[in-house]
């Protein structure tokens, strides 16, 4: 089952940031220049975190990622310029 996560970090070092960034870019959308809105399964979260804690530096850097239930993510208010990303499904016919 899929599951919303919203990532967030801070990470002093510009080249982990950057390789941090990428690989969050691959998990879902960038709301903010270091929050992320990914979904994942089970599975692909933990690997999405082994990922990167070899390329952050724990002594210096963090990475939170909380888990969103549908619930909460529906209720969630946007003001300004902020939007809600949307799951956009795509069809294959093969």
């Amino acid at each position: 089952m899929a599951l919303t996560i919203v990532a967030a970090y801070d990470v002093s070092d510009d080249s982990r940031r950057a390789r941090l960034a990428a690989l969050l870019q691959t998990c879902g959308d960038r709301i903010q220049l270091s929050v992320f809105v990914l979904t994942l399964g089970d599975d692909e979260l933990d690997e999405l975190q082994a990922r990167a804690l070899s390329i952050i530096d724990p002594e210096e850097d963090s990475l939170y990622l909380f888990r969103q239930c549908g619930g909460c993510w529906e209720a969630a208010r946007c003001i300004g310029q902020a939007y809600p990303p949307t799951q956009e499904y795509f069809w294959a016919v093969l």
